[in-house]
C-alpha cells in the first residue's frame, strides 16, 4: 500500500511526497538526516493530508497532480479533504485523570 501525503512546514509552506509508511516518513522529516532536503530546514512538519493508493504509480500520479496546484488550491483541497465536525457538537474534554468525559450541556 502506497500513500501520497502533504505536510505543512514550520514556515507555512507545504511539502508533498509518497511513502509506504506515513508515520515513519513524518518522523524522518522531523528528526532524521534521511528527510527531504526541503523539510530539513523547515522543521517541525505537521501531516495535513494523506491518501492511500494501491500502487506506487498511482501515488506518484496523485503527488504530481497535487504539486501542480497553486498554494490557494492546495489549502482549499486540504480543507475539503478533512472530515468536518458538526458545528453544534462539542469535543470531549480530557479530565485530569486522563479519561474522556462528555462535556455537560
Amino acid at each position: 500500500m502506497w500513500h501520497t501525503y502533504i505536510v505543512k512546514c514550520a514556515d507555512g509552506t507545504f511539502y508533498t511526497g509518497i511513502t509506504t509508511d506515513v508515520a515513519r516518513r513524518i518522523d524522518e522529516h522531523n528528526t532524521s538526516p534521511k528527510s527531504a532536503k526541503y523539510t530539513r530546514g523547515r522543521r517541525p512538519v505537521e501531516l495535513v493530508y494523506f491518501k492511500k493508493t494501491k500502487t506506487k504509480s498511482a501515488a506518484s500520479k496523485e503527488e504530481h497532480r497535487i504539486k501542480r496546484l497553486t498554494r490557494k488550491e492546495k489549502t482549499d483541497f486540504i480543507q475539503l479533504a478533512q472530515p468536518s465536525r458538526p458545528r453544534n457538537k462539542r469535543p470531549y474534554r480530557t479530565s485530569a485523570t486522563g479519561s474522556n468525559d462528555e462535556r455537560k450541556r
